[in-house]
This record gives structure tokens, sequence and C-alpha cells, in this order.
């Protein structure tokens, strides 16, 4: 698999470089919005880490500036960074690259409330680098197919920790890439060739991720009960 950017795994940290800088929008904790960078980086957290009067987005800053990822794009997990997974996948001229942690601990369906009872913290976390320029629109269009696709491989997974299958979690990210360089592509739906290789990367990765989650939550409770 050539990649378009480098992967560093070295706990508690996950880190992609790209080669030139790109054009990126997400709602990271750190430099969401639009933004050109180069790096996007996880910081792997425990719950203990975490207490209720900390402020999450001065830990994540001060972490990333300690380990000399201060210029990049910021997420948190709990998930293990090791436990990362990658899918790429092409539709005519266009690839995409998705690089995913997924983890369900506070999983929940679109539209309910949030459970009353304090819940561990579990999240999914979504890279997806797309080889064309993108336009403002279409950057915020690939965002939608993005969690269309990340929707569509929890809901495969048919979790069910409330009764209900999940649409996702409380605390998702997702981040999406583009070359500043080229004829940007104006639009991303489902029938572009933006739309269906960008959609069929996250599915692959997050299914993948979803699927090692859910296993390694049915080994831990089989253990506990033995």
């Amino acid at each position: 698999m050539k990649l378009p950017f480098h992967v560093t795994c070295q706990q508690p940290y996950l880190v992609t470089t790209f080669h030139e800088p790109q054009t990126l929008l997400s709602w990271a904790m750190i430099r969401p919005g639009f933004q050109v960078g180069r790096k996007v980086a996880w910081l792997e957290v425990r719950d203990a880490d975490l207490p209720q009067d900390l402020d999450p987005f001065a830990l994540l800053e001060c972490r990333m500036a300690a380990a000399g990822h201060g210029d990049a794009i910021a997420l948190m997990t709990s998930r293990d960074v090791r436990r990362h997974h990658l899918a790429q996948a092409e539709a005519g001229a266009v690839s995409a690259t998705c690089l995913a942690t997924v983890g369900l601990g506070n999983a929940s369906r679109v539209g309910c409330p949030p459970a009353s009872a304090p819940r561990p913290f579990g999240t999914i976390n979504i890279l997806v680098h797309v080889s064309c320029a993108l336009s403002q629109a279409a950057l915020i269009e690939t965002v939608s197919i993005v969690t269309q696709a990340r929707t569509a491989a929890v809901l495969g997974l048919d979790y069910r920790p409330q009764g209900e299958a999940v649409s996702g979690t409380g605390t998702d990210c997702i981040v999406v890439a583009a070359p500043q360089t080229g004829e940007p592509a104006l639009f991303a739906g489902l029938h572009t060739p933006v739309g269906e290789a960008v959609g069929a990367a996250v599915l692959a990765a997050v299914s993948e991720g979803g699927a090692a989650w859910c296993q390694e939550r049915d080994a831990s409770r089989a253990r506990a009960s033995a």
C-alpha cells in the first residue's frame, strides 16, 4: 500500500506526516476548521488522564507541544493507537486513503439523549486523504460522505449496548485532507469519483476497526467471567 503520508506510531502518539502541505478540514480539538498543514496526530489517553476538573484541550496542546507535534491537527483517543486501520480505494483517477482508530466505549444512536450514567471514553477518529485538490464546497461534502460511511460501518457491526444499533460515538472526529495544487474537484457527492473512493476507503477502515474492537471487548468479557 503506497501511502500519501508517512505514519509513525509510538505510544501514546500516532502521527501522519504529509510530504507537502495539504488543505485540511476538521473539527479537531486543536487547529479545527479550514487549515493548511502537513501533520495530523493522535494522542492516546486513559480515563484516569481526564478527571472532571481537567481541561482536555490544555492537556492535548501541552502534550503535543512537548512531543514536537505542536503544528499538528490534534486528536485524542482512548483506543490503543497501535490498533489503527488503513484502507485505500480508487474510483476513476481519484484515490482515497483512510486511517482510523475505532473505539465504541461511549457509542450512541443519533438523536438519542446521552446516557445518564458515566460511560467510558471511546471514539472514532478518521483521517481521509483525497488524491486531488478539492474546492471548499467539495471539502465540506467530503466530510458528509465520510460521516455516511462511518455510520454505515458502525450500523453494520450491529452493536447494541442499549438495545438499539448505534450510529457513532459522542466524540467522533473527522479530518479531510487534499493537495493544494491542481484543478480542484467542485463537488464530492456519492456519484462522483471522490465520493465513491472516499466512501469505500472509510467503510473498509472503520468496519475493520469496529470489528476488532468488538472482538477485543468480547474476549475481555469472556476472560472476566471465566
